[in-house]
């Protein structure tokens, strides 16, 4: 009972120190208390299901089929939600297995670099800028401008409509930080439309 109570109660700091961690390296739009809380609860879980079935064989083999028929639906929005969610299953596991130094010089190694590294703020994000033109002159006076104004850039697709004209989606990569490039864009001659959006380096033409 006494290794029991030690195991959960470590279970529960580690988890809140991953709960901590996931909410101070967080940097999405919308905070989701629930993944945080839910972080905690697989940490607790899986060192109970660990202790089950390291105390007995044929509860192991019952829990192993239950476990199998299991199926998770809820989509992951961040990659490195993935991260938090193996590094709670792996404590709890740590805990269950009774390695209790592993799992707390473990976990302190991990948040450390998940903090350190997490936090860095890039100043080379990708952009997608996205022109409505009128024709080939100004598209070419366009393209011009921007090689000029941005670190690199990259045609990712084009569109061309005899009623709109043409639209042109490029990526692109700051020089300084820096939008107002943008509103000079939108004062050249033919141009109809300017819209400038951060992305996350995938596209879908």
């Amino acid at each position: 009972m006494l290794d029991m109570a030690i195991a959960l109660g470590l279970a529960f700091v580690l988890g809140l120190f991953i709960f901590m961690v996931y909410k101070k390296t967080f940097k999405g739009v919308m905070y989701s208390a629930s993944f945080g809380v839910s972080l905690l609860a697989l940490t607790l879980i899986t060192t109970l299901i660990i202790m089950a079935i390291s105390s007995n064989v044929i509860l192991s083999l019952g829990m192993v089929g239950a476990l199998s028929i299991v199926r998770f639906r809820s989509a992951i929005k961040e990659p490195i939600d993935i991260a938090f969610l193996f590094w709670a299953i792996s404590i709890g596991i740590v805990l269950g297995a009774g390695l209790i130094p592993l799992a707390v010089f473990g976990s302190l190694f991990i948040g450390i670099v998940m903090v350190l590294f997490v936090n860095q703020k890039s100043t080379d994000n990708p952009y997608i800028l996205v022109i409505k033109c009128d024709g080939d002159d100004s598209e070419k006076d366009v393209l011009d401008y921007i090689k000029q104004s941005v670190k690199k850039h990259v045609v990712k697709s084009k569109t061309v409509a005899a009623a709109s004209g043409v639209e042109l989606t490029v990526e692109i990569r700051l020089k300084d930080m820096s939008t107002r490039f943008v509103n000079e864009i939108s004062r050249i001659a033919g141009v109809n439309h300017a819209v400038l959006v951060s992305y996350n380096g995938e596209y879908m033409s």
